[in-house]
């Protein structure tokens, strides 16, 4: 069960690298760093978005409209550190 455990908190830990890449790139285009016509770019674009929009989409509805400032990323961000930091411990502990 521990080693399940563990696995979940590799996976967490290489969602949140998915998030802060989305995040990442989309300021790149946003700002026109990169070209977002690129096939290329588009293709990390679509397949970034499709790994984290069904999770931002859900916390997207419940926060309220800040404009252009979106911190739907960083909510995200603190509930996958929290299940990592705080659940997968306690779960640990009640295994053993």
């Amino acid at each position: 069960m521990l080693e399940l455990l563990n696995f979940i908190s590799y996976v967490i830990t290489l969602y949140t690298y998915v998030i802060l890449a989305s995040v990442i790139m989309s300021w790149l285009v946003g700002f026109g760093v990169i070209n977002g016509y690129n096939p290329t770019v588009q293709a990390i674009y679509r397949a970034l978005n499709a790994l984290t929009e069904p999770l931002l989409r859900p916390i997207r509805a419940i926060l309220p409209d800040l404009g252009a400032i979106d911190i739907s990323p960083i909510v995200l961000l603190l509930a996958c550190f929290f299940i990592q930091s705080v659940v997968l411990p306690n779960i640990a502990k009640m295994v053993l």
